[in-house]
């Protein structure tokens, strides 16, 4: 509108008379005057990626949406960590005989976890160990009514009354999370999105997670996270199957506040996933919950070969269509390695 003549910039103009225009002598003045003299057009809606982030929810103060962000479980876990340390340091308790495996010139030790396909009981063990260290350490005992399981109880168990002074052991929580995984058969990368869902909820909405409500929002959680990260999500009245005094309609309410509260805000960026990866794994090693190892055999070794050079042909092709090398440089893009000795 800024760039044409109508009758919105010129007072003779008029919308009904088709006629040629005449091109203006000095064409850069013309465009400056004309787009002054644009009338608003009322608000512009911008793209979700423009808006700006309000200071409390700075992306950099927030680990489920920053990378290099440290995670609140990790610095909550700390504090035991040192505790037990100073404790063993100070009653000069002996560690022990070392269990960890470590590798060698004539063997090697590795575990079945990775960052694209982690282990399945470990990883659902050591984010169970991060929601435990979530309510241990909370800071206060916020919440909201969706989650507080004193009105919306997940079964007919009466609760108890002191439901939300008594704190879950991690092994409870632990089954709680493991009887949902393996009845709705969810991945262990579900695991991970689920925790990153849960501390972004309690970022978002300035609420904690306390005996009171952290069934309801590991549960919202763990919906959710199956829903965006499995092809094949389970439906809410599957989960009413698994627990099979809770409603649809409850369900639906829980999933529909827990997404306001997130302000919809889905997305986790592979960057953020595995920081949460390995934050975890060293959430394990700090508690001594190893990863099982297995030493390197012939097989296994030409399998991890195959994995590897078909993720290498794949970054080949996507570099090629990404960006154009000169002729010049394509003798340097193909690398050479040796070729490894398995005895």
């Amino acid at each position: 509108m800024g760039n044409t003549v109508s009758c919105c910039v010129s007072p003779g103009g008029s919308p009904k008379v088709s006629r040629p225009r005449r091109q203006p002598e000095h064409p850069d003045v013309y465009q400056v005057e004309a787009e002054l003299y644009e009338p608003d057009s009322g608000p512009s809606l911008q793209h979700i990626s423009d808006r700006e982030v309000p200071d409390d929810l700075a992306p950099e103060a927030n680990p489920s949406d920053h990378p290099r962000a440290s995670t609140i479980f990790l610095s909550k876990s700390q504090t035991d960590v040192r505790d037990k340390r100073k404790s063993n340091y100070i009653n000069h308790v002996s560690p022990g005989q070392l269990s960890k495996k470590y590798s060698s010139c004539s063997t090697i030790f590795l575990d079945d976890s990775t960052v694209s396909q982690p282990n399945l009981k470990s990883t659902i063990k050591c984010v169970t160990l991060a929601i435990y260290y979530h309510i241990k350490n909370r800071d206060s005992d916020r919440s909201l009514d969706i989650f507080d399981e004193k009105l919306h109880p997940l079964s007919r168990e009466e609760v108890p009354e002191d439901y939300c002074r008594s704190d879950p052991e991690h092994k409870h929580i632990y089954r709680f999370v493991r009887t949902l995984f393996s009845a709705a058969q969810l991945t262990a990368e579900c695991a991970i999105v689920t925790l990153v869902y849960l501390e972004r909820l309690l970022t978002y909405a300035e609420i904690d997670i306390c005996p009171s409500n952290w069934k309801r929002i590991v549960l919202g959680a763990i919906l959710l996270a199956s829903k965006v990260w499995d092809d094949q999500a389970v439906w809410n009245v599957d989960y009413c199957q698994i627990l099979k005094d809770i409603t649809v309609e409850d369900m639906n309410e829980m999933e529909r506040q827990f997404l306001e509260l997130l302000q919809f805000n889905i997305n986790v960026p592979a960057s953020v996933y595995a920081k949460y990866y390995f934050d975890l794994r060293s959430l394990a090693d700090d508690n001594h919950m190893n990863f099982p190892l297995e030493s390197l055999s012939k097989e296994r070794a030409q399998k991890l070969e195959a994995i590897s050079r078909l993720c290498e042909d794949k970054y080949k092709d996507l570099s090629k269509v990404a960006m154009r090398r000169s002729l010049s440089a394509d003798n340097l893009v193909g690398i050479r390695r040796s070729n490894a000795v398995l005895s």
